[in-house]
């Protein structure tokens, strides 16, 4: 806690604060659905798995204990251990809590309604893993796992719209060493690279497909058109700090100079989240931006919807025979069939990746440090490896709400404050340079420009105290810190 930001954490009491009806709606029903899951695998065993379904039931009862203590605003328990490092470190960190007056009174456990909102919510991930990570036939469970693989088959239109462009684009790199056929300027193809990093990096940002309309034509004349089209300043106009073209005049600098150069990713969201981010990887790739792209997934199942190792591989199964994926019967609705063409573009993109993949181009990299309850101001002190080898990256992409809440401490920053301050020994002269791509889905914020705050709140309608306009996914930053500048 000592490691943490000097400023004012968001609590789970604040009325005006996301975290209230977080805690007191939304983690219920997580857990919920996790029982439903649970339920629905044991419904599917057979009565000689008697040992699961046994260790299946126990963990129904557990995570019901759990949600009633939520719910009734009970004390935050010690977690059971598990044989890992971390479980220390949260239990610690509890007693800490309960030693000083963070979360209410000196002497006081606290208690689901008035704690820290960051460390809790953690905490309540964590503690649901210990619950099959003690067991013998569940410890390698994904209990968000359905929701994953549902998600990303019903993206079906957008992952077949970015098949095809990507397809276009990786073609013509290949038969041209460049994404523009027509053009011999290194300006010219410099920009339109420009172009089409932005807007990959876009859609990264909002997980959403919606918005490549630049890759419909590889001309140069149609690239320079979408600078003014009505597309990109829809999309644009919700992004209140946006440091892309920053990030790319870095990574077309180091292209002309370092013989390698290397971009990580720290993961958000699986199914066409992966997807989309994948996309920007091969880019990447393709046109030389990177050499290698570090890929960061958690190790255990995290904020339902994270990135686990499996996922990925999950991800190319799914694409390598996409009609038995894809054309699968669901809630008594026959699906359209794939074309042989649509089947084919998703097929590209499974073996282009893979054969990257399988070249050590794009490398998974978990660590148990991206699901311990801190934020990432801690990473010097309680991950100095990770720290050191992210600072051999020339870009170090954090991608999502939970991880921007992690750089910047989850504290109640004044909202105009540098991205550099914020991220305090990750920020300025840190070594590392970083780029949060962040949907706002909570309260913190910063980088933002004088004044935007307080209109955004009065835009909002009601509780103008409250930052209530950051908490739907509306708005969004992208910021960078460059901590290699001298």
């Amino acid at each position: 806690m000592e490691l943490d930001p000097p400023v004012p954490k968001y609590n789970n009491g604040d009325q005006l604060s996301f975290a209230y009806p977080s805690v007191r709606d939304r983690w219920p029903a997580i857990i919920t659905q996790i029982i439903d899951d649970v339920h629905r695998t044991i419904s599917d065993l057979h009565s000689e798995h008697n040992d699961r379904l046994s260790e299946g039931k126990t963990i129904v009862r557990e995570l019901a204990s759990l949600k009633y203590e939520m719910q009734h605003n009970r004390v935050l328990t010690p977690l059971e251990d598990d044989g890992f490092e971390d479980i220390r470190l949260y239990n610690d960190e509890l007693q800490q809590r309960t030693a000083a007056d963070l979360d209410g009174p000196k002497g006081e456990v606290p208690k689901w309604h008035n704690v820290e909102w960051l460390f809790s919510e953690c905490y309540m991930y964590r503690r649901v893993y210990t619950f099959f990570s003690k067991t013998t036939h569940w410890k390698d469970y994904d209990y968000f796992q359905r929701q994953k693989i549902s998600t990303f088959r019903s993206s079906r239109p957008a992952v077949l719209e970015l098949c095809a462009k990507y397809k276009e684009i990786i073609t013509n790199i290949k038969q041209n060493d460049q994404v523009v056929k027509d053009v011999q300027d290194p300006q010219r193809i410099a920009a339109a690279e420009k172009l089409l990093f932005v807007e990959m990096a876009e859609i990264c940002l909002w997980g959403n497909a919606t918005d490549l309309s630049l890759l419909t034509n590889m001309t140069y004349e149609d690239i320079q058109k979408l600078q003014g089209s009505n597309a990109r300043k829809e999309s644009e106009k919700n992004i209140l700090a946006n440091d892309l073209s920053d990030a790319f005049a870095i990574l077309n600098k180091a292209k002309q100079v370092e013989q390698r150069r290397r971009v990580d990713i720290v993961l958000d969201n699986a199914g066409f989240e992966l997807f989309v981010d994948l996309v920007l990887a091969g880019y990447l790739l393709a046109t030389g931006l990177a050499t290698e792209v570090v890929l960061h997934p958690k190790s255990l199942p995290w904020f339902v919807s994270d990135v686990l190792p499996n996922d990925f591989s999950a991800l190319l199964n799914a694409m390598q025979d996409p009609k038995a994926f894809y054309e699968v019967n669901i809630d008594g609705k026959d699906p359209v069939p794939l074309s042989d063409q649509e089947a084919a573009h998703i097929q590209f993109l499974f073996e282009h990746w893979s054969e990257l993949h399988t070249d050590g181009k794009i490398v998974l990299r978990p660590n148990r440090f991206w699901t311990q309850a801190g934020s990432f101001w801690r990473m010097p002190k309680l991950a100095p490896e990770l720290f050191q080898d992210l600072k051999e990256s020339e870009l170090v992409v954090f991608k999502g709400d939970l991880n921007y809440r992690k750089v910047v401490g989850d504290a109640a920053w004044d909202p105009t404050t540098p991205i550099e301050t914020a991220a305090g020994p990750l920020g300025k002269s840190s070594g590392l340079r970083l780029l949060a791509l962040r949907t706002c889905k909570g309260d913190t914020v910063v980088g933002l420009p004088k004044g935007k705050d307080e209109e955004l709140r009065q835009e909002q309608g009601g509780q103008p105290e409250a930052r209530k306009w950051a908490w739907k996914g509306k708005w969004a930053v992208v910021e960078l810190s460059d901590g290699k500048a001298s």
